[in-house]
């Protein structure tokens, strides 16, 4: 039997930060050391990273809906100030740079915004965001020097133009600022920018400062954000896989992560950090992939992903942020490349175009297992978030007693009075922990009350993460004493509360309710003395259960653990709706559109219109309580014609370079001797507006595309095909094709990928070549109620 006990709440502080909303604003936000408060309700925001100027500004609007379908309403943006200013004295927000569109967007699709202003950001742009001339100018950047503060004012001034009225007092989306980025011994000088930004006109409930590595932020002046990967690039190849990034894995109350941005600090860091106790546990920096570097290419699978986000979540936070949410590109369209690089003084070589990051949303949207993998959690703390935001953290009386630990049970428990939740997880990257047998769990809640869970022993299997709720209200007077099934999401319907749960996978669905309650539904029920257990032997579509109890009824829907990765809640046609599909779903208005990538697309509806309406748009079947409505596939496209150029190639010669000597990365002249390919696209295939990918598998170490003699894309190996965007380049490519160069690895390059793909990589030690080209399209499909008003 596993135990703990839990804790009361810690004391309340309030007041002690100069934060909030102003007396007048339409929402109130205010936050003290537990958490935010909007609108008089905790809050835990759930907030994803994408740079609006890596991205073409003709997509933001479809690529924020993508954001906002993902579960995210809060979203954060760098400013790169040498984007914005690449030559001194030309401020440049126009085009993919125009900041006050972007901002105005988000405001009208319902997503809050957190600017992170810089002026030094990182972002693994070139120099950190700093413009190249600033290096010419006498001065000592990122201090409080007056010769640096005078470059950094007319930056600041012209932001705070371009962002006025946009505020969150305003009523607008702005709800927070940061500034500069992990910097870790300039107090004052953080304490300054905010000064700066205010006279100028900035004005937002919330200040943040990055505050990994122990760094010294000005007290009770900004809130220091934290962050955790399952992997790194910043680190020497000969590490293999990054066993410190464990740590983010095991439930602990301790925030910080020595190990981000250590690569581009002088020094190891000596202080202790800002007091925790002081402001609430938030995060700005979870890690929602990873980027490749050239002399190191981690491999991030999904599950690294949603497990390291539960067990922070279990662990305390109580603001969840994810960089990056939405990959993007590096501009190519400035003076010098764009990117973090040796050239200038950084320790790893970036690719010159590609910042896909892995993301949950790739670089040119692509919709990735982990975007599916998180929404459960985001639904989870959009129903239950204001409830779990006030609930301390309590840990079991046996933990794990270090990072190599196997064999201890990962799990924690969030509670208040006689409700909680409980965290388990049982998955780390690159090793595979065991399944741990005979389960059971006693908590001794902080009012007395023990509970014990669930009825009898089960598996918990490798790879399992999850959260599941004790006390839970149902609605209707209605109460969920523990469940072995994950909260998804809640809604009210003309029958009462539905509750959603889903199922974990290997692990019996159980319910236990009081004595009195009556079960009707597919389920086993067993009465006893101290309640009422029912087992859904079946999660699934059918599993709904109605429960009658002195003070009324509630139903609960049980899904399968397959289901909750297509679990969508959207507003249509006038009232919420659960939603399942395999595809992206978006709201937009009136009409629902579905970016078509699964073999067999569908959407189900619950509560369902009376049809659907659109082009793709099947007959209608029942699917347990849901309505399915068949919709065609994706068009098999006219695949490319592959040809190849030139055959034979030589590797780039092996070099190191940066500040800790890595491998370096091919440069332009090595592409001189690359293997080329010429990858004739079609016309008829980039007909319609959905995106056409092309996915190319190649051999090699590094591959660039050209259009047109224009590098548009490019790559570094590591295990997955590479996927380039076409939507974009859609008439250069249907005039001249694409060229991709590839080249060949040269055996003395110290390159790391993660050990089950190294073989691929040997075989670029005597081949470079593209194997296959293949067009992929992904449509997109509106459906509309039978009801909605078509006109226009």
């Amino acid at each position: 039997m596993l135990s703990l006990h839990a804790h009361e709440a810690p004391q309340l502080l309030a007041g002690h930060l100069p934060m909030g909303s102003s007396p007048g604003a339409p929402h109130s936000l205010t936050v003290d050391n537990l958490s935010l408060v909007r609108d008089g309700r905790p809050w835990i925001p759930v907030m994803g990273e994408f740079h609006f100027s890596r991205y073409p500004a003709a997509e933001w609007r479809e690529e924020l809906l993508k954001i906002r379908a993902g579960g995210i309403d809060l979203l954060a943006t760098y400013l790169f100030w040498n984007q914005h200013e690449n030559e001194r004295g030309t401020l440049r927000f126009d085009g993919d740079l125009d900041l006050r569109r972007f901002v105005t967007l988000c405001g009208e699709l319902g997503l809050a915004l957190v600017v992170r202003l810089g002026p030094w950001s990182h972002g693994e742009c070139r120099g950190g965001g700093h413009p190249d001339w600033l290096s010419e100018i006498d001065c000592t950047p990122r201090t409080d020097d007056p010769a640096y503060l005078a470059l950094v004012e007319p930056y600041y001034r012209r932001i705070a133009h371009e962002l006025r009225g946009l505020f969150h007092d305003d009523g607008g989306p702005i709800v927070a600022l940061q500034v500069e980025n992990e910097l870790y011994d300039q107090p004052g000088h953080l304490a300054t920018l905010r000064r700066m930004a205010e006279e100028h006109g900035m004005r937002a409930p919330l200040w943040t400062a990055t505050a990994w590595g122990s760094a010294d932020i000005p007290r009770d002046t900004l809130l220091p954000l934290y962050g955790g990967y399952p992997e790194v690039f910043w680190d020497d190849a000969g590490i293999g896989p990054a066993r410190e990034m464990r740590c983010h894995y095991f439930f602990t109350p301790i925030r910080d992560d020595h190990a981000i941005g250590a690569d581009l600090r002088a020094a190891e860091a000596t202080g202790t950090g800002p007091d925790t106790s002081r402001y609430p546990y938030a995060t700005c920096e979870l890690g929602g992939g990873m980027a490749i570097a050239y002399h190191r290419r981690p491999l991030v699978p999904a599950e690294d992903i949603t497990s390291l986000a539960l067990t922070k979540l279990g662990s305390g936070s109580v603001w969840q942020g994810y960089y990056m949410y939405h990959g993007g590109s590096q501009r190519t369209d400035l003076k010098e490349p764009n990117q973090e690089s040796h050239d200038t003084g950084y320790p790893n070589d970036m690719p010159t175009v590609t910042y896909d990051f892995q993301a949950p949303l790739g670089e040119y949207g692509q919709v990735r297992p982990a975007f599916h993998g998180l929404r459960p959690q985001h639904l989870f703390l959009h129903a239950y978030g204001s409830d779990l935001a006030r609930m301390p953290l309590a840990l079991p009386d046996t933990e794990p007693d270090s990072l190599d630990d196997r064999t201890t049970l990962r799990w924690s428990v969030r509670s208040a009075g006689d409700k909680g939740f409980l965290f388990v997880n049982n998955h780390q990257p690159h090793d595979r922990l065991p399944d741990h047998d005979g389960v059971r769990f006693r908590v001794h809640l902080d009012g007395g009350r023990t509970v014990t869970l669930p009825a009898r022993p089960i598996r918990v299997p490798s790879g399992a993460h999850f959260v599941w709720p004790i006390g839970l209200d149902l609605g209707g007077g209605l109460r969920l004493d523990w469940a072995t099934a994950q909260p998804a999401t809640r809604l009210d319907t003309e029958d009462g509360t539905l509750t959603v749960l889903t199922a974990v996978e290997g692990v019996p669905a159980a319910l236990s309710l009081s004595a009195d309650v009556d079960v009707e539904g597919p389920a086993q029920t067993e009465r006893g003395a101290d309640g009422t257990l029912v087992t859904v032997t079946e999660p699934g579509t059918g599993a709904l259960l109605t429960l009658s109890g002195p003070s009324g009824t509630a139903q609960v829907l049980v899904l399968s653990h397959a289901e909750a990765a297509r679990l969508n809640r959207v507003r249509f046609d006038g009232q919420d709706r659960l939603v399942l599909s395999d595809d992206l779903v978006l709201a937009d208005g009136d009409e629902l559109r579905l970016h078509i990538a699964s073999p067999a697309p569908s959407i189900a509806l619950l509560p369902a219109p009376a049809t659907l309406r659109g082009h793709r748009v099947g007959q209608p079947a029942q699917d347990g309580v849901f309505t399915r409505w068949p919709l065609s596939p994706a068009p098999r496209l006219p695949q490319p014609a592959l040809r190849c150029v030139h055959e034979n190639a030589v590797a780039a010669p092996a070099r190191t370079g940066g500040s800790q000597l890595r491998a370096s990365a091919p440069r332009d002249a090595d592409f001189d001797k690359a293997a080329v390919y010429h990858v004739d696209i079609p016309a008829t295939a980039l007909d319609g507006d959905g995106e056409v990918l092309l996915r190319l598998r190649y051999t090699g170490d590094a591959a660039r595309a050209y259009i047109d003699g224009q590098l548009v894309a490019d790559h570094f190996w590591y295990g997955p095909d590479w996927e380039i965007g076409l939507r974009r380049f859609a008439d250069a490519v249907r005039s001249h094709g694409i060229e991709i160069r590839v080249l060949p690895l040269d055996p003395a390059a110290d390159v790391y990928v993660n050990p089950s793909l190294r073989d691929g990589l040997e075989a670029a030690h005597t081949r470079a070549a593209v194997e296959t080209a293949q067009l992929v399209a992904v449509p997109r499909t509106a459906v509309h109620a039978e009801d909605a008003d078509l006109s226009g």
